[in-house]
């Protein structure tokens, strides 16, 4: 009994223990400060106004960043506008005065040749041009030749291709001028200088006095370029009716003329061609013809589609056999001769 009741007593003293060690406790927590809802809320709001106040700077920044790279870009542009402005005005003026140096050396040579010359200064091609420094393609006058009549001649100058001092005597490139011509019209020559022309069988003739070189430039309707040359080349006088002599092929074009060496020239109103049948009426053009042809750089000149379609049918294009054999109808072909013996 007795040791129950002193049980007792330990318990009334724990719990009398504990609960002064709970009421001290909660003295200390209700002695703490406590935030007041106001001074909460008040802290709340100026983060707030800061994140909204930062935020709007970097909006700020970033659009001011922007602006500044569009009038960059806009300053880049307009110099490059400028700097383009300029060349093309550096490029025309640099145009026009190769275009008026090349007009003032052509009434400088036109001077020139009314003078009286003896027969080393005298002008009788684009090769003699070339070796008095006159190096610029294009249009120029021979003066008149005493020995045979002929008067004052607009000639076409190649000073570029193989080494220049090349006369054109014959282009085809339009096709706007007709190749089926007579016998008168083929001697004196035919067409513009600076389009599609014949220079004129009796020119010819006088060019190839002496002993000349023939290159023939030729393209296709595919863009592609060929050219066959020929290291001897001559024409007789009308006496002889133009007959052609030439020799010493090469090239990339392949040989289709020496098919038409030692062949006399016909028109659509002189047959002297080697055949019975009249193949300058077949071929439609004038040329030394055989029987009939190997080549036919005065023939037809049928534009592209036709170039095939017609050429198959007529065979009176403007052909080269051993490029393009018999039924192709060439885009463009440029005769032209110069002395054996040119240096460029």
């Amino acid at each position: 009994m007795a040791k129950i009741n002193l049980s007792i007593v330990v318990l009334e003293v724990a719990l009398l223990l504990l609960a002064e060690t709970w009421a001290q406790n909660l003295r200390k927590r209700q002695a703490l400060p406590k935030p007041s809802k106001g001074q909460c809320c008040d802290e709340v709001r100026s983060l707030k106004v800061q994140v909204a106040n930062l935020t709007s700077l970097f909006e700020e920044l970033s659009r001011k960043q922007e602006t500044d790279m569009k009038k960059l870009v806009k300053q880049i542009l307009d110099l490059d506008q400028q700097s383009q402005q300029q060349e093309a005005r550096v490029t025309e003026a640099e145009s026009k005065y190769s275009e008026i140096n090349n007009r003032v050396e052509i009434m400088q040579l036109q001077t020139a040749q009314s003078a009286p010359k003896t027969s080393s200064e005298a002008t009788y091609d684009c090769a003699s041009l070339y070796s008095k420094n006159y190096k610029i393609s294009g249009e120029y006058k021979l003066p008149k030749d005493e020995f045979l009549g002929t008067p004052e001649l607009p000639i076409f100058c190649d000073m570029e291709t193989n080494g220049g001092g090349w006369t054109v005597i014959q282009r085809r490139s339009v096709g706007l001028t007709s190749f089926n011509r007579d016998w008168k019209q083929y001697k004196q020559g035919f067409g513009s200088i600076r389009g599609d022309f014949w220079l004129g069988n009796d020119n010819i003739f006088r060019l190839t006095r002496q002993p000349s070189t023939l290159r023939i430039d030729m393209e296709d309707w595919e863009g592609e370029k060929r050219y066959a040359e020929y290291g001897f080349f001559t024409v007789s006088n009308e006496l002889n009716s133009y007959k052609l002599f030439l020799a010493n092929y090469s090239g990339n074009a392949g040989d289709s003329l020496r098919y038409h060496n030692n062949t006399n020239f016909s028109t659509m109103n002189k047959d002297n061609d080697k055949c019975l049948d009249d193949c300058a009426a077949r071929r439609k053009g004038g040329y030394w013809y055989n029987c009939c042809t190997d080549s036919n750089l005065n023939g037809v000149y049928y534009r592209y589609g036709d170039h095939i379609k017609n050429q198959d049918k007529n065979q009176d294009g403007i052909t080269w056999y051993s490029w393009h054999g018999p039924t192709y109808s060439l885009k463009k072909v440029e005769m032209k001769v110069r002395p054996v013996n040119f240096q460029s």
